[in-house]
């Protein structure tokens, strides 16, 4: 029989640090970065809502499409319809931005980002964070972090969109198509780009098979399956990068239709 010695009540406490961290490296650059990065887009996106110059034909600035309203140039509207008629009385885009915006508010890399980066929360590994409790995400508000499976809905919906709007763009002012200018070239990469990270949300792989018990009884959505872990092994990476392609692609659409810049037509 072993006798087992009782630890002392000294063992037992945890060690009492008065330092915030022993990291002697430039930890806090990260979050500092992250934080320039996400505000910046904050900034840019809340003043193209009330930008005008959304639309040059055959472009349609990403973040006023779709253009549902009827002060919407002809143009500007998917299919020609505008459904939501003349009641809404902001601009275009502060009615379709909640999509997009609710999806990366709510993915599961974003909250990594802005919860570090602006709520310090905390700013990074083995940096002690400046909040008495934690409760993670099972209260308001960030128990509403739950519905990001039902913004991905939406952000495939906008995701249609772009790449309709992308499309559109092989046009010329007069609606010919055959045609293709840098403004085509941005708005197809930006699609692309935004579809990527769309389909490689978590949501998306859990909604394709992630749920399935035998892959084998399901031989098709394994393979779509296979897919989406491939693009959601790149999501963090999708995330930035696609996060300033549609930022890039509506500035550059802004800047034409105020006559700063000129779009160079191919042919």
């Amino acid at each position: 029989m072993t006798q087992t010695t009782a630890e002392s009540p000294a063992r037992r406490q945890r060690a009492q640090l008065k330092a915030r961290t022993l990291r002697t490296d430039r930890w806090w650059l990260a979050p500092v970065l992250t934080f320039a990065a996400l505000a910046s887009f904050l900034v840019y996106g809340f003043w193209a809502m009330f930008d005008p110059s959304y639309y040059i034909a055959p472009y349609v600035a990403p973040f006023s499409a779709p253009c549902l309203l009827e002060v919407c140039p002809e143009g500007a509207r998917v299919f020609g319809f505008a459904p939501i008629g003349d009641w809404f009385p902001l601009p275009p885009g502060v009615l379709v931005l909640g999509l997009p915006g609710g999806f990366r508010l709510t993915c599961y890399y974003y909250r990594k980002s802005y919860y570090r980066s602006f709520w310090l929360s905390p700013p990074a590994c083995s940096v002690a964070e400046p909040h008495g409790k934690y409760t993670g995400e099972t209260r308001l508000p960030l128990i509403l972090q739950n519905v990001h499976r039902y913004f991905f809905y939406g952000s495939v919906l906008i995701s249609a969109v772009l790449t309709y709007e992308a499309i559109v763009a092989f046009r010329n002012a007069d609606g010919e198509w055959g045609h293709m200018g840098v403004g085509t070239v941005i708005l197809a990469v930006n699609a692309v780009l935004i579809s990527a990270y769309t389909l490689s949300c978590h949501s998306c792989r859990h909604i394709v098979a992630g749920r399935l018990n035998h892959f084998s009884r399901h031989p098709l959505r394994y393979r779509f399956w296979g897919l989406v872990s491939k693009l959601n092994a790149r999501h963090m990476l999708l995330a930035w990068v696609s996060m300033y392609t549609v930022l890039f692609a509506d500035l550059y659409v802004r800047l034409v239709a105020k006559g700063i810049v000129t779009d160079i037509t191919f042919f």
